[in-house]
């Protein structure tokens, strides 16, 4: 009877060793796909079913395959943060920080079609596919604009009374804002425009990646000044749980193996995996570059794209200078 004990002991302990090395990511970086401009940069969109990539860079957004090859580029896009693609329509939308507009491209052809005033600042930028709204999150402003793409036309200016740093919507109507300067979620109504909510992020300061969970109604939020992933609640706004993570500008879900992931500067990936809707384990640190803090993925392959440079000490001190020439992509995966 004891030996059985012992050999069905060691046979859960073998097991249980097994379950926790599967999961692990077996992530690491693949490539680097260069690009040879020169300028800062922010967010990358990843169209994995076309097999292509936005990159936001400097005053032109970099259109590239996933395998590296350049495809084309959208010029005059002065401080362009993000892209959004509404495939159906045939159209792509991008936030233009410096001059205040959002560009409107054809989506084979990359030909600006128009640009559109929004408010002060427009950073992240998203198309919420139960309101069929374009969204910007205008940082200066403090408010978010909503572009009516079927008429390219803004339909709407919400207050939000704090520095929008990323949006989501849950796909049921709801729309949920990071305020970065107040550490809150703010929600309001896709359709109606109110503030609905206004939930603190506990112990989540300055975030800034947002993702959600459209099945278990969970909030991921990358806190850069705390360096924490929460995990929120969306219907009530309760932390369901934390992390430790680096300073994080960016973080994705990747609803299929329930995982996410938030680009760290200082050249890591924080990975953690959705168990159930109340519970999640950290999984591992996957190293990139320190650099990368922004980051996008593929659905059909779930690789990890980060932009990065290779950077120098500033003299005038602050932010590394770029090394001209020395833009890249890092694809991550297995």
């Amino acid at each position: 009877m004891k030996k059985f004990s012992y050999l069905l002991m060691t046979a859960m302990l073998a097991s249980s060793f097994g379950l926790q090395a599967q999961t692990k990511t077996g992530f690491h970086i693949l490539k680097d796909i260069p690009i040879g401009s020169s300028g800062g940069w922010d967010y990358i969109t990843v169209d994995g079913a076309d097999k292509r990539m936005f990159v936001s860079h400097g005053t032109q957004v970099n259109i590239l395959s996933t395998a590296g090859d350049s495809i084309g580029v959208i010029p005059n896009t002065a401080g362009v943060h993000g892209i959004a693609l509404i495939k159906s329509l045939g159209k792509g939308y991008t936030s233009n920080g410096r001059a205040n507009t959002v560009s409107v491209f054809d989506l084979q052809t990359y030909k600006v079609l128009n640009d559109i005033p929004v408010g002060q600042n427009p950073d992240a930028i998203f198309y919420d596919d139960f309101s069929k709204k374009i969204i910007t999150c205008n940082g200066r402003s403090k408010d978010a604009t909503i572009i009516d793409p079927a008429t390219n036309k803004v339909v709407a200016t919400v207050a939000l009374g704090d520095k929008p740093e990323t949006a989501v919507s849950d796909g049921k109507g709801k729309i949920f804002v990071n305020g970065e300067t107040t550490g809150a979620i703010i929600v309001f109504d896709a359709t109606t425009y109110k503030e609905i909510a206004r939930y603190k992020i506990d112990g989540g300061e300055e975030p800034t990646g947002l993702a959600i969970d459209r099945v278990t109604n969970r909030l991921f939020i990358a806190c850069a000044g705390s360096k924490t992933m929460v995990i929120m609640n969306a219907a009530n706004g309760k932390t369901v749980a934390k992390f430790p993570i680096g300073d994080s500008d960016g973080l994705v879900f990747d609803p299929q193996s329930k995982m996410i992931y938030a680009a760290n500067t200082g050249g890591t990936i924080s990975a953690v995996k959705e168990i159930a809707a109340d519970k999640y384990e950290f999984v591992e640190t996957i190293a990139s570059e320190p650099s990368a803090r922004t980051i996008g993925i593929d659905y059909t392959t779930h690789h990890l794209f980060l932009p990065a440079a290779k950077t120098e000490p500033n003299p005038n001190g602050g932010r590394p200078k770029q090394i001209p020439g020395s833009f890249h992509v890092i694809e991550v995966g297995k």
